[in-house]
């Protein structure tokens, strides 16, 4: 007979019972199932300051690189949230060690600008951009990565695999609608 200590714990679900994640490492989710889940992040460029020509260009290659794809892929757009503290801390530094007067206000113009994006109504994020697949053989999964980079790369396009953390954060978006939950110290 169980104790009801014991009952009630086997009643409640933690979301790792339901998810068929065994381990994240090495930039991988390992799932009970035997695939590994992982993909490449795609550092942002904005192409809309290039010229019309080098934008239709990195286009038309985005293009051929989508269609050489021939497994199922994820697009996954996370934002993050982005701490300017140290931002801030460092223009306050140099405020305070400038003499001129005219420099001083073009960096309080700053901090102030700074300061009003994180105010409530800016949410400051950095997005991010993934290309997650999932495979069961660990070398077509590199073939695939190594193929997605260098691909990425001729699109005139940075890309490095999936770390850890990454993929943390991707499961926190989906997870969490992209809420993240911080526990600090309650003081009375």
């Amino acid at each position: 007979m169980k104790s009801s200590a014991q009952t009630t714990s086997d009643n409640f679900k933690f979301t790792s019972s339901w998810l068929p994640i065994r381990q994240i490492m090495n930039g991988m989710i390992q799932l009970d199932n035997g695939y590994y889940v992982t993909g490449i992040k795609v550092h942002p460029r904005n192409i809309f300051i290039m010229s019309q020509q080098d934008q239709e260009k990195i286009i038309y290659n985005l293009r051929n690189f989508y269609n050489t794809i021939d497994y199922e892929f994820w697009l996954i757009i996370a934002d993050r949230p982005v701490d300017i503290n140290l931002y801030l801390a460092e223009l306050q530094k140099l405020y305070n060690n400038t003499p001129s007067n005219e420099t001083r206000k073009l960096i309080l113009q700053d901090i102030n600008k700074a300061n009003q994006f994180m105010s409530v109504e800016y949410n400051v994020v950095d997005t991010e951009y993934y290309l997650i697949f999932q495979e069961k053989k660990l070398e077509v999964l590199q073939k695939k990565l190594h193929n997605m980079i260098s691909n990425l790369s001729s699109c005139g396009l940075q890309s490095t695999q999936t770390s850890n953390a990454d993929l943390r954060i991707i499961l926190d978006n989906l997870l969490n609608g992209g809420e993240t939950i911080n526990f600090g110290t309650v003081m009375n």
